[in-house]
Order: structure tokens, then C-alpha cells, then sequence
């Protein structure tokens, strides 16, 4: 028979993100959480101190590999600014979320920070390093800073809502954000000639 291998710290983080994503924050509680690993709860005292440390590691977890992870992979080699965003989007419209619950968690961890203080701070500091890096790629591409303040915010803004449209199965995620993008590229900056 073969031997199972050890749970690791972060497989109960992607579980805790599955419950979020399927019930809400109320679902992150160690019994269910084992019950999907199918695993003793005492399982989870080998990596967390309690449910509070949990949720803690799941922010930190989703800052660095859905933010500080995607913008370190889109600036490796000598991607373009227009690259890093086309590969920005196709990181943030790809596979890579279904272990976490799919296009459900990024919604789900809005609803979050509603109702936590903790979730609301980190959502903060994402959505800012997340607007930050695509402002920066727009102001690289010539446009003035107030026109890739706003061109940030459109495509953002845009993912948000592709995100909810495509779960209704109203849009292409990767496609529709990637058109987004050539539209705010064509658009000219207003005041230059470009």
C-alpha cells in the first residue's frame, strides 16, 4: 500500500481558500477544513497555532504568489511593458487559481475584507502593488501619469468585473482582458501626440 504523503502547511491554506470560496469566511474552520483533506484535525496543530494563524498564512499566501509572484514573472527576461501586462492577464485569467477555488476566490476574499480587518489591510496592499506595477507598464509605454493612473484602474477594475461576467458565463476572461488591454494601448494620451 502506498504510504500518503504528509499534508504541508499550504495545502491546508489552498483547502481554507476552497472553503472561502464555497461558503465564505465562517467556513474556515478547522473540522471541515480536515474533513476535505481527509484528515485528522490534528493534523492542522503541526502547522498552525490555531484558525486565527491560519487565516493570517492564507492572506500572506495569496499577497505574495497572486501578486508579488505574477509581477516577479511578468518582468523576468526582457518582456516589454506591454508584455508584462498581456502576461499579467494571462497569469491572472489561467489555470493557477482552481486549487484555491477557482475564479470564486478573488471575489471571495473582497467579501473578506468586508467584514475583517486583517483581510481588509492586505486587500489594500494588493490592490495597490496590483494597480502600481500596471500604472508604472502604462507610464513605460509613454502615456502621461494621469492617463496610466486611469488606465490601471480601467483594466483592474475590468479583471473585477470579467471575473464575475465569466462565472455567469457572459465573457472570455483571458480574451475580453487582453482586448481591454489593446483598446487602452490604442486610445491616445491626451495632451501628446502620440
Amino acid at each position: 500500500m502506498k504510504r500518503k504523503k504528509p499534508l504541508a502547511g499550504e495545502d491546508w491554506i489552498k483547502a481554507a481558500f476552497r472553503a472561502l470560496s464555497s461558503a465564505g469566511p465562517q467556513a474556515i474552520r478547522v473540522e471541515s477544513i480536515a474533513r476535505d483533506l481527509k484528515v485528522s484535525k490534528g493534523s492542522f496543530y503541526w502547522h498552525f497555532k490555531d484558525v486565527a494563524a491560519l487565516k493570517s498564512a492564507m492572506l500572506d499566501h495569496w499577497a505574495r504568489v497572486g501578486t508579488a509572484d505574477i509581477i516577479a514573472r511578468s518582468g523576468a527576461g526582457d518582456a516589454s511593458p506591454k508584455e508584462q501586462l498581456e502576461i499579467v492577464i494571462e497569469l491572472a485569467t489561467g489555470n493557477g487559481t482552481d486549487e484555491y477555488g477557482g475564479l470564486l476566490s478573488e471575489g471571495a476574499i473582497r467579501n473578506w475584507a468586508r467584514s475583517d480587518k486583517q483581510a481588509a489591510l492586505v486587500l489594500a496592499k494588493v490592490e495597490k502593488a496590483r494597480l502600481q506595477f500596471v500604472e508604472e507598464n502604462f507610464a513605460k509605454l509613454g502615456f502621461s501619469a494621469a492617463n496610466s493612473a486611469i488606465k490601471a484602474r480601467i483594466l483592474y477594475a475590468g479583471l473585477i468585473g470579467i471575473e464575475h461576467l465569466s462565472l455567469q458565463g457572459f465573457a472570455e476572461m483571458r480574451n475580453d482582458m487582453l482586448n481591454l488591454l489593446e483598446l487602452l494601448l490604442s486610445e491616445p494620451d491626451a495632451g501628446t501626440n502620440n
